[in-house]
């Protein structure tokens, strides 16, 4: 027999939503792109950010952003390919907002195929798009201990489209789906839901030098290619869902696919 709605408090159609208001969220590489996009967003709804980049500019620019909008946000600048950089962010965003109910982990670099890197290339993007992700799953699960609360991979379709030239970057986002998948299982029954976001292509100076600005505003223009704030959209989406669901897994591609 089904549930009716009024034993689960809802009305016909509709399902109760997890509101964004007053949470504390810290969003690796925030400063630009995804991350930017969606610390606007988040803030947009009331929820307290606290983020980081490498670069003092794009972080001071961002700090801005968000506050001209009227959001709450703070922030530092750090490379978290760096060791002990993951552990100084979670301790500057807990004491900035008084701890953390959410993680959006999407600090990344670009990398190439392997035998198109050189060896110190190929250690920093692991450090960086890799062992810094674990990491800060690690760090944000401790913190998120003994309490209900959420973290989002921001992985990527390369992880399914392989290749030549994406071999470093593919293999390591692939990665990342495995251990997302895993980390659901075995943090759900302790309150943590765990998802993964893969965006397909996405306008933002990631893809500097490879395709320029003039490009990028043209392939979105012709549904070629995403815009940022479409994947904060739907990082927004899972996070607001009821706290007995989880999103696994969110595939956004653009709606015009060349591949």
């Amino acid at each position: 027999m089904a549930i009716g709605y009024a034993a689960t408090g809802g009305a016909a159609g509709h399902t109760a939503q997890t509101p964004l208001t007053g949470r504390r969220i810290a969003i690796t590489g925030g400063t630009t792109g995804i991350g930017r996009a969606t610390a606007l967003l988040l803030a947009g709804e009331g929820a307290q950010i606290f983020t980081c980049g490498r670069d003092p500019e794009h972080l001071g620019d961002c700090l801005a952003a968000v506050r001209d909008a009227g959001g709450t946000i703070d922030g530092l600048a750090l490379d978290l390919a760096h060791e002990g950089a993951v552990d100084r962010f979670f301790g500057a965003a807990e004491q900035a907002m008084g701890g953390i109910d959410v993680a959006v982990i999407n600090a990344a670099v670009p990398a190439s195929g392997l035998t198109e890197m050189d060896e110190a290339g190929l250690r920093y993007a692991i450090a960086a798009d890799f062992t810094a992700y674990l990491v800060s799953a690690w760090r944000a699960a401790a913190a998120l201990s003994g309490k209900d609360g959420d973290i989002v991979l921001v992985g990527s379709m390369s992880a399914h489209v392989l290749g030549g030239h994406s071999t470093v970057y593919a293999g390591m986002k692939a990665g990342i789906a495995g251990f997302a998948e895993a980390l659901r299982r075995e943090l759900g029954g302790k309150g943590v839901r765990v998802g993964l976001v893969e965006p397909g292509l996405v306008g933002t100076d990631f893809q500097y030098p490879d395709i320029p600005a003039d490009k990028q505003r043209a392939m979105i223009a012709d549904e070629k290619m995403l815009r940022a704030e479409d994947i904060a959209v739907g990082i927004h989406y899972f996070l607001t869902q009821p706290r007995r669901t989880v999103v696994q897994q969110m595939v956004i591609v653009p709606r015009v696919n060349e591949e």
